[in-house]
């Protein structure tokens, strides 16, 4: 039997995620939105990309909560951009409601799903999912760290002219802005990044790879990235329905892993069927452990705000 993939929110991540999906052949999709005819328009045009593209499966867009029911995984892309003039805190208060509404609808039609959390604050969205949901803690997770990563990776691909299949990275912490980087844990073919690239300049690279997001933003004007925040989405969704077993970072919750308690937080872990399967705890040296609670600090900020907010007012 196929699995089932609901995506909600069908904006350009949602149904660039849903084009992925289709044509990696993962399962079945559910579209979903609140805007009436968008889902369904979508849904039906990547239908009938089928015949062309050889993928074979089931996708229909909807306005229903009803028809996500018995999903294998449920991914929310839905929330609103920040917009000038916003502060941090309106943009927790207006996607926390948006996220509470649809985790409070989804969740109870498919009780054994993975929830993959993709909308911003990350780390403080998947914190709320999962309490709303009351779903165990690895079947509750965020992705941010596997798009950080492949930003990272691009520019350094781009700095060194070798392949981008032959860079591995892995970085922790909040997304974007808190992002760290690992660059021990940074190599190319296997040899550490640092006998291709000056310390400076691999310093200037993390920078981009944390203002990657701004980067597009201010390029486009009037939008934000979707492909690439997609494609990290859909592997994170094949490592579940297919129990690949990746170790790939997300925001996980942690219970002492890395001394931190009762937040959700990027870091290394085994994902597969069910979920985070394995947390992975890097032996980090002090100066990475210093980045390490300066980025925690940043996120518990911002869960703290949400705890603190009346979602109804």
């Amino acid at each position: 039997m196929r699995a089932k993939i609901t995506i909600i929110g069908a904006g350009f991540v949602g149904s660039t995620a849903a084009h992925w999906i289709a044509s990696k052949e993962l399962g079945d999709v559910v579209l979903l939105d609140i805007a009436e005819g968008i889902p369904q328009g979508k849904g039906l045009d990547l239908a009938e990309s089928a015949p062309i593209e050889g993928f074979d499966l089931k996708i229909i867009g909807t306005n229903d909560y009803a028809d996500t029911a018995n999903s294998d995984v449920i991914v929310v892309t839905s929330g609103a951009p920040r917009k000038p003039g916003m502060t941090r805190e309106d943009l927790i208060k207006i996607n926390a409601k948006i996220t509470r509404d649809c985790i409070s609808k989804a969740a109870p039609l498919s009780p054994k799903a993975v929830i993959i959390m993709v909308n911003n604050p990350l780390d403080t969205m998947v914190y709320l999912a999962r309490q709303v949901s009351g779903f165990p803690k690895e079947r509750v997770i965020g992705q941010a760290g596997v798009l950080d990563a492949a930003r990272y990776r691009t520019f350094i691909a781009m700095e060194t002219g070798v392949s981008v299949e032959d860079i591995q990275a892995m970085l922790m912490g909040g997304h974007g802005d808190e992002m760290v980087p690992l660059p021990r844990f940074t190599t190319i073919g296997g040899i550490p990044v640092t006998d291709f690239i000056p310390a400076a300049r691999l310093d200037e690279i993390v920078e981009r790879a944390r203002k990657g997001g701004g980067e597009i933003v201010n390029l486009l004007k009037t939008g934000s990235a979707y492909y690439a925040p997609a494609a990290a989405t859909v592997q994170m969704v094949e490592a579940v329905v297919r129990d690949k077993n990746r170790v790939l970072p997300a925001a996980c919750y942690l219970t002492g892993e890395y001394g931190l308690n009762d937040m959700y937080f990027g870091v290394p872990c085994v994902l597969g069927a069910g979920g985070v399967k394995k947390i992975i705890q890097l032996n980090l040296n002090n100066d990475e452990k210093a980045l390490v609670a300066a980025s925690a600090a940043a996120v518990k900020s911002s869960i703290e705000a949400l705890k603190g907010m009346d979602l109804d007012a």
